[in-house]
């Protein structure tokens, strides 16, 4: 069974895209500085993904994989600072909302920086997949 990693790369941004802009313009939730910088990775990738998926683009992971690792990056530190990994001292959430602020928790444990760790894995293990496919696709 081939995967088409555009197609469920451009899914799940577009579902963390939508997920936030419910948190925040629905719910009222604001963002912390972390979550800003996260959606600045996130929302590009619609429209990346999106043209790329209009486009039948199969290496969508040259721009699509740099974004998504940075927002990786940020949401690992994010996730860390959350569950009292890293000192709170540290932080760059110094005005405004805090990063370590728990805003919701569905199912006693997912919360908000959780989801946007699991969308950025996702994306990221996708990006990295389909570059390995197009590697074994011209080797043969």
């Amino acid at each position: 069974m081939k995967f088409n990693y555009l197609q469920l790369s451009f899914l799940v941004s577009l579902i963390a895209t939508v997920g936030s802009l419910y948190f925040g313009e629905v719910l009222k939730y604001p963002p912390c500085t972390l979550c800003w910088y996260q959606r600045i990775c996130m929302y590009p990738l619609v429209v990346i993904l999106g043209s790329a998926l209009w486009n039948n683009e199969s290496s969508f992971y040259r721009t699509a994989l740099p974004l998504s690792t940075i927002g990786l990056l940020i949401a690992a530190y994010h996730n860390l600072l959350y569950y009292g990994i890293i000192p709170d001292s540290i932080t760059p959430c110094s005005q405004g909302v805090s990063c370590t602020s728990k805003q919701i928790e569905i199912f006693g444990f997912l919360t908000i920086p959780l989801m946007s760790l699991i969308g950025f894995i996702l994306l990221t293990s996708f990006g990295v997949l389909a570059k390995k496919s197009a590697w074994r696709t011209n080797e043969k």
